[in-house]
């Protein structure tokens, strides 16, 4: 008998990036000391205290345990929305809001609203691992947008009109970017905002890590002043990082009132509603942990200043793009691709990072370094061991070879 077979544009999808470094994990003996996970951005913190204290209190009553409203509880839309009016210095209605659970399914739930198979969706490379996997399992095309070191990473007008044409549906940015942590100019988002907005498209914007922006730059851009493109724009914004919950899955979406109708529609048949009891905690901590998550803010920018200190120190290693929790570095081995060096930093090291090809091709020579996971010390232990693996002999040998082992 035959066995079925999976849906082609599934089987096509490769496997889930941060799984597959995970499995390198087995191979490190721990020689070295433990494991430095700098592969997934996530908080090495909990929560702060009184905000655990009510996530609990949520989980525990009875409201927390039923469905909640397909597109968010009311007073987590109200917060969230007086929160980006005041960040942002314009009005943002609440009912433009969406509560999703967290920022991917935001981005599924909107690419299932504005495109389908067959359209084309413009995506700057290097991308979001998971942004292209979306694109490729809902058969929408995702066409790139390349960018270069050169230009901090950042998408061109010209290039991005150079790559449309009618089948295209939307263009999807990241700032802080993901992986590279390039942060995009104002002006330049105002500027892609205008092509997206005379072409009749989306611009689809993930602020995942906004809350990491250096104050000192002002709002980050002013396109939910532009009233009269609202349908245009769909910005998306994770409280996973902001607020150290990954765990709790809450993510958020503000567009226009035709685009939130249909979205509604998605959500209801992926997870009916977001988790509830994160939704009912989170308006009190928008409010009374604005100094805490500056505090936040200022202790990953001083790692990002620990980590540009210590891969200076580390011979023919070029730091090409730093910002928010993330690093694009350039490796040296430029003969063997990304995922062998990032295999054997791992298994040689202990150190375990991602590499550029997980991001799109034309990466090998980069990886991608979340140096928020761990402290300053871990930063600087990082550093050490890498060095130890280039004084002790390259450790990324030929390409039928093992890397070999590192002793002291």
């Amino acid at each position: 008998m035959t066995a079925p077979l999976p849906n082609p544009l599934l089987t096509a999808v490769s496997v889930p990036p941060i799984a597959r470094a995970g499995r390198w994990i087995a191979a490190y003996d721990g020689r070295h000391g433990p494991l430095i996970d700098c592969s997934q951005a996530v908080p090495n913190h909990a929560p702060p205290a009184g905000f655990a204290t009510r996530l609990a209190e949520a989980a525990a009553s009875a409201a927390g345990a039923r469905y909640g409203d397909i597109l968010g509880d009311r007073a987590l839309h109200e917060a969230y929305a007086g929160h980006v009016a005041a960040r942002y210095g314009t009005p943002v209605a609440a009912g433009r809001v969406a509560i999703t659970s967290g920022c991917n399914q935001a981005f599924f739930a909107a690419m299932l609203t504005v495109a389908r198979a067959g359209d084309v969706v413009v995506l700057p490379a290097p991308w979001y691992f998971n942004h292209k996997m979306t694109l490729e399992m809902l058969g929408i095309e995702a066409r790139p947008l390349q960018t270069e070191a050169a230009d901090g990473f950042l998408p061109s007008v010209a290039g991005l009109e150079a790559v449309l044409d009618p089948r295209c549906r939307a263009l999807v940015l990241v700032s802080p970017n993901n992986p590279t942590g390039a942060v995009y100019p104002p002006e330049r988002l105002a500027e892609l905002m205008e092509v997206c907005v005379s072409r009749g498209m989306y611009l689809v914007l993930d602020e995942t890590y906004r809350d990491f922006l250096d104050p000192a730059l002002g709002k980050p851009h002013g396109l939910f002043a532009q009233t009269d493109a609202r349908e245009n724009l769909i910005a998306l914004y994770s409280f996973s990082k902001s607020y150290a919950i990954p765990g709790h899955r809450v993510g958020a979406m503000i567009a226009g009132e035709a685009t939130i109708a249909e979205l509604e529609k998605v959500i209801d048949c992926i997870q009916i509603c977001a988790p509830r009891p994160a939704q009912a905690a989170l308006p009190w901590a928008i409010e009374e942990l604005a100094d805490w998550r500056d505090a936040n803010r200022d202790e990953i920018a001083r790692r990002a200043e620990v980590f540009r200190t210590a891969l200076a120190g580390l011979p023919d290693w070029e730091l090409d793009q730093i910002g928010a929790y993330f690093a694009y570095v350039r490796h040296p081995f430029a003969e063997r691709p990304a995922e062998a060096v990032a295999e054997a930093l791992t298994r040689e090291l202990g150190v375990l990072v991602l590499p550029g090809s997980f991001f799109g091709p034309g990466q090998d020579g980069h990886l991608r370094i979340a140096f928020a996971n761990v402290d300053a010390d871990g930063i600087r232990e990082m550093a050490r061991r890498i060095g130890l693996g280039l004084s002790a002999g390259a450790f990324i040998n030929e390409p039928d070879r093992p890397a070999r082992n590192l002793h002291g």
